[in-house]
């Protein structure tokens, strides 16, 4: 049996919590000591055990995908024994000095528990994890603001059991194997002489209790993914890559705790017309060869209106001009970004009798030697 904890469950490195637990179940029934006749069968299942408990704890799991399995359970045995601190702080990557898995986890092992409720089971409140989607706007929406409403598939709480994972009229009895304790111990040979050990009980996951049958919709997890319609309120003046944050959308509490958040990173489609640059916009606008020569004043096009731009006469293609307060709303305060504009002088493809007298008389008169075949063109062209 593989000693990677995502092989010994059987699932993929991306699974969810919810498929880890149901697989975690399956294992556990199939390879129980009491049920299991194999040899090894009391060892695989603590494999499993270690698993799923390594799996379905948030920071544990990321310890484990960025150390691997040989680092991250050397860092285990060293913060077990009190050696040099692993991943995350003193005592490995199961908690350090402070925190919830750090003295109290210590006292379980040598005492049998304490602090967390019945037997090993932790009945405090504690708040859903945070979940995060994405959502696009356009342009003119980032500029205006608006209310978005998107759908997103999460867990929630399900209704048929109440979050319970048992059906209310299911029959409850003690768990045989920690006889309503909620942990399990274990004694350990040490050179410090015999170590008792503590552990959260894999029947019944520390409730001390187990029912007759799991709740048909949510197999017995408490949890079912179900697809929620919301409406976001996107500010004036958002940017791409910022997040928005809606509390209490996020995943279900545990024990009576409230849910977590719903973190939603904005992307703004800026279109073809316009490039950003946090809150100043820049746009290309074509004037024509006389206006360019003689100046004249032009239509631009903002996001929200049309203004105009006076081109100063002897404009060269590839200027840029500046108009203060037609960019981007700044974020939750007064005041817009700037417009930028890249004018190009656009050479006319083909002239007509007239068009093409009075420019060779202008080229002419400049002293240009002009070939009527084109080539002077082609050289007025190529230098915008």
């Amino acid at each position: 049996m593989s000693e990677d904890f995502y092989d010994v469950l059987g699932v993929s490195r991306d699974a969810s919590e919810d498929e880890i637990k149901k697989a975690y179940r399956k294992k556990a029934a199939k390879h129980h000591p009491d049920v299991s006749d194999d040899d090894d069968a009391e060892e695989r299942f603590k494999k499993i055990q270690k698993a799923k408990e390594v799996l379905t704890d948030e920071e544990k799991r990321r310890q484990y995908d960025q150390l691997g399995h040989d680092r991250f359970t050397e860092a285990d045995k060293r913060g077990a024994t009190g050696g040099n601190a692993g991943p995350g702080g003193a005592g490995g990557p199961f908690g350090g000095a402070g925190g919830a898995g750090g003295f109290e986890d210590i006292f379980n092992q040598f005492f049998g528990g304490g602090g967390n409720g019945r037997g090993g089971r932790d009945t405090r409140p504690r708040q859903g994890s945070d979940l995060r989607t994405t959502l696009t706007v356009d342009l003119e929406e980032a500029f205006e603001g608006t209310e978005k409403q998107f759908t997103i598939t999460r867990p929630e709480r399900c209704d048929t059991c109440g979050g319970e994972g048992h059906p209310p009229d299911a029959d409850v009895r003690t768990c045989p194997q920690c006889n309503g304790q909620g942990q399990v111990r274990q004694v350990q040979q040490t050179p410090l002489g015999r170590v008792q050990q503590t552990s959260t009980c894999p029947r019944c996951e520390g409730a001390g209790e187990v029912y007759s049958e799991e709740c048909s919709d949510c197999g017995g997890d408490g949890v079912v993914r179900e697809e929620a319609t919301l409406t976001v309120e996107v500010p004036a003046g958002i940017q791409s890559g910022q997040t928005l944050r809606m509390e209490r959308e996020g995943a279900p509490g545990e024990n009576g705790g409230p849910n977590g958040d719903l973190l939603i990173e904005v992307d703004v489609d800026v279109g073809e017309r316009f490039d950003r640059d946090g809150d100043d916009l820049r746009v290309n606008e074509a004037v024509s060869f006389p206006q360019a020569v003689f100046g004249d004043t032009i239509d631009v096009e903002t996001v929200d209106s049309t203004v105009e731009m006076d081109v100063p006469a002897g404009t060269q293609s590839g200027e840029t001009f500046r108009l203060r307060g037609k960019g981007m709303p700044h974020l939750r305060r007064r005041g817009r970004g700037d417009l930028y504009v890249n004018v190009a002088v656009v050479v006319p493809e083909s002239l007509n009798e007239e068009q093409r007298e009075a420019l060779e008389a202008f080229a002419e008169a400049g002293g240009e030697d002009i070939d009527v075949g084109g080539g002077f063109f082609e050289k007025l062209k190529s230098s915008f």
